[in-house]
This record gives C-alpha cells, structure tokens and sequence, in this order.
C-alpha cells in the first residue's frame, strides 16, 4: 500500500472533524491495539461535550459531497456502523448551493456540442441543486409541440472531486484493514467499492434515464402510480432530460389536503406500489422519501431521481414474499426454511433452532396495534437474528430493508394509523399465488429445462477447460514450483517496509488532528 501526504492530510481533517463531532467517543480504548489507542485517545478528549452524535450530520456536510454520499450510503449499513449512527445518518440532506445558469449552459452546449438555443425554446435558473447536479426548468419545442421539462445537470469538477475523495477512503479503509484485523469483518475496502460503483452510475445521467425508462414501462398499466418520460434526444452523459411533473410534493401536506386527496389512500399506494414493483418487476425506487415523490390531481404517486435502484433476482422476490407473507400467517417455520432454502443460513444450523429464533420477533408483534407493528422493525430485527447464524451481508437485501424502512416511515407520516400487514397482505399473496402455485411450478418447469439445455450446450468446451486446467496441474506437480530467494528477500523487505510506512501514517495523522485542534 502506498503512502501520500495528500492522503494523510485530508484524512487528518476528517478524523479531526469527526472527533469533535462526538463519532469516536464510545470506542473502548483499552480493547484497540496499541498503536491505535493514541489516535482514538485523542479523538475522545477532544470531542464536544454538548453535542454527542446529533452533531454527526452537520460534520459529515462539512467535508464535502463525497462524504455526504457515503454517510448516505452507511445510513443502508447499521450492520458497519451500528444502528444508532445509521439512525443519524439518515438525517443526511443531500442540498448544495446551486451554480450559476451560465455554467449550467456552457456544460450543456459542450456535452451536446450545439447551441442552447437549438435544445430548448427558454431554459430557467435552477429549481433545486444536490451534490452531484441541479435540476433546471425549461421549454422544448418538437413534433408534438412544446412543453415544459425539467433538466438535470452535472456539478462541475464533482468527478474530480470524487475521485479524490475516494481514493482517499480507500486509503483509510486499507490501512484500517491493516493495522486493525477485527475491521475486516465489516469489509470497508469492499463498502468503498460499492459506494464508488453507485457513485460511478449516480454520475452517468444515461444510466439513470435507462433505469427511469425501464421503471416507466413497467409502471405503464398501473393507475396509481407514474414515472415521468426520458427525452432522448435531450440527454448525455452529463445532461438528463424528462418531463415536467406539475404535482404536489408529498412533503406538502397542507396543499395534499388542500387538494382534496386522500391521504390514507395515499400511504396505502405508497406501500403497496413499493411492494409490487420489488416482487412482480425486481426493480424498486431505492430512494423513495418525500422529496422524491409528488401527487397529480388524479392522486397518481409520481416518482423522481432514478440515480439509486435496487435489483431483485427471482429467489429474493421469492424470499421477500414468503418472509412477509410467514409473518402474517405467524408461519415461523416456513420462515426459516426460505432461509435455508435460499443459501443464506447455512446447513450446519437446524431449521428447528432458527425458527425458534424467529418466533422471538414474530410473537410480540401479534399481541400489539397495527399501528404499533413495524415491518421495518421487523427485517431489521430478522437481520439481525439471521447474523447469529451465519447468515452474511446481502447487498441486494440490506438496501432492501433500508429502503423499506423509509417507505413506511413516509407512509406512517400521511396515515399515522396505517396497517401495514393488511397493506402488505393483498400484493404478496397475489405474488405467492401466481408465482408459487399451480401457474408458477409450470414457469418453474420451464426455467429448469432451459437452464438444462443451455448447460448441455456449454458441456463440451467446459469438458476442454477443465482438460487442460488438469493438465496444468500435472505439469506443476512434475516440475515444480519455486520462489527464488531474492524474490523471498524482496516480499520480506516489501512487509518491513509497509509496517514502518504505516506507524509512520498512523502517527502523522495524529500529529496533523493535534494542529487542527490548536488552529480551531
């Protein structure tokens, strides 16, 4: 791994301001390694006292959009950063201030390399600004006519940004992984990788007008619910264009009501909408709070930001409608078997054993209110029961839950009494219906022969493969392998070199948080 004082410098800063945000302050010292305690020493001594973690929000916007994104992003980990952190995370805005309208063109006219005249009849100043564009209203004229869209804009010299920032967390990560083995559980190389992959996408507008594309053909028969149109010829790399929505933002509640629309029905389609897109489609709104969604005068839920989707492939929609669907029927064991049968508990536990466990989140909830009974509290507590055996980290899964967790919360915020499972029962038993009875064995059938014969295809040249992989073998195992001893000495030389390199790390960093704390 190598070292770079621009590395240690910025992480300096945001260790400092971290410290100071309360972030470190109940770490045990004592159960660190000794070359670490100096450092979280003295972020504990120098953390405001008034604060505690409510300040974790405001410090992480301090340091900038790529840190907002990734405590967005940790706000989906409760299982890296503990519930309680996820919890404030949350809280993260997203709101930046916006640049000027002449930027906003010249990045336009040099993405499409034409005049902004001969894109849009007028194009307005910016209507909302976030971390990685602003979003301007404007007028096109075409073969239909003219109409009103909204453009999306990529920040100037955020992908710089970025790519500093992350090759600044991937530093910290490694060197974490390095010098404090018990990190290694929690993967932070591997959550760097992840947030620099959504990132990467979230960056390129084509891919989020493929995915708001894709989402509007699914949701195209639905009445409830609508996605806005993509204008093709109006979107690049660094430029989205889709329609206008003219809605109410669901933040809005007194011109909801205003409105004359019923918000019980509302948090119902919120609910139901997210369910049915995750089991029938296997392509969900991973980002679905209040400022993502208006209300046309029909009551239709629009949905905007199509920069973070979550995937299911069929044995998680399986998975996530027979889970939902065991609790309502207080069914615990076949709750468990899914587990089993999916993969993700493994064989060495009893399916006896895990349902007990499940029974232990289940049963309270049936002795409360609806209104009392959380289905977000309930996969969570289920992943958390489910890490007791065995059960690793599901991407695809957590982001899931997370995204189930805001749902409800922004559908217990239009109808405080809502009934979740009821809400949930309908679209999930559809789901099991067509897609584990009679109808759904048949399509079953016919995946499993396909696969079959597609595997058939395939037989002969992985016969080759693995011919020649044996082959190999057999040659090394005659002749040999050596490592040469100057090749010994140089791997011993590289591991001296790298443990002194990252004392050195560890104790610059302390030294550069002990400037800023005398500078501040």
């Amino acid at each position: 791994m190598r070292f770079f004082p621009g590395h240690m410098l910025r992480i300096a800063r945001a260790g400092f301001v971290l410290s100071r945000a309360g972030l470190f302050r109940d770490i045990d010292i004592m159960a660190l390694p000794i070359t670490a305690r100096l450092p979280f020493g003295f972020a504990k001594l120098i953390a405001k006292r008034d604060g505690g973690l409510d300040l974790l929000p405001a410090a992480i916007s301090q340091l900038g959009p790529s840190y907002v994104k990734l405590g967005q992003f940790l706000a989906t980990r409760p299982d890296v950063v503990g519930p309680e952190v996820a919890l404030r995370l949350e809280l993260l805005q997203d709101h930046m201030p916006p640049f000027s309208r002449e930027t906003a063109v010249k990045a336009i006219e040099t993405a499409f390399k034409r005049p902004i005249d001969s894109l849009f009849v007028r194009f307005g100043e910016s209507v909302a600004a976030a971390s990685i564009a602003q979003v301007h209203r404007a007028r096109v004229r075409d073969k239909k006519g003219e109409r009103e869209v909204a453009v999306k804009v990529l920040r100037p010299g955020v992908e710089r940004r970025f790519r500093r920032d992350l090759s600044d967390m991937y530093f910290a990560a490694r060197l974490a992984e390095r010098w404090f083995p018990e990190t290694k559980r929690l993967k932070p190389v591997q959550v760097v990788d992840t947030l620099a992959r959504t990132v990467k996408i979230e960056m390129d507008f084509r891919l989020e007008a493929a995915a708001a594309s894709e989402f509007a053909e699914n949701t195209a028969n639905e009445s409830d619910f609508r996605v806005p149109q993509v204008d093709w010829d109006r979107t690049e790399k660094e430029v989205l264009t889709l329609e206008w929505i003219d809605a109410i933002p669901l933040s809005d509640t007194p011109a909801l009501i205003a409105a004359g629309l019923d918000l019980r029905a509302l948090a119902k389609t919120i609910i139901q909408s997210f369910l049915r897109h995750a089991m029938r489609d296997g392509l969900f709104h991973a980002d679905m709070h209040q400022g993502n969604l208006f209300v046309d005068r029909q009551g239709r839920l629009i949905a905007v930001d199509f920069g973070i989707m979550g995937r299911l492939g069929t044995k998680e929609r399986r998975f996530l409608a027979e889970i939902i669907y065991g609790f309502i029927r207080r069914d615990y064991r076949r709750v468990a078997e899914v587990h089993f049968e999916a993969g993700y508990v493994p064989h060495t536990h009893k399916v006896e054993d895990f349902a007990q466990a499940i029974r232990a989140i289940g049963e309270p909830i049936h002795s409360r209110t609806a209104d009392q009974i959380s289905m977000a509290r309930v996969l969570t507590l289920l992943f958390e029961v489910t890490a007791l055996f065995d059960m690793h980290t599901r991407t695809e899964l957590v982001l899931l839950q997370k995204t189930m967790v805001v749902v409800e919360g922004v559908a217990r915020g239009l109808d405080p009494k809502l009934d979740m499972w009821s809400t949930a029962e309908p679209v999930v038993r559809s789901w099991i219906e067509k897609n584990l009875g009679p109808v759904g064995k048949i399509e079953d059938v016919g995946r499993g022969l396909t696969a079959l014969s597609q595997f058939a295809a395939n037989l002969p040249a992985a016969l080759l493969r693995v011919e020649n992989i044996i082959a190999q073998m057999e040659d090394m195992a005659e002749e040999g392998f050596e490592i040469s001893e100057e090749a010994v000495e140089k791997i011993g030389e590289a591991q001296a070199r790298a443990a002194r390199l990252g004392h050195f790390a560890l104790w610059f960093i302390v030294a550069i948080m002990i400037f800023y704390f005398f500078l501040h």
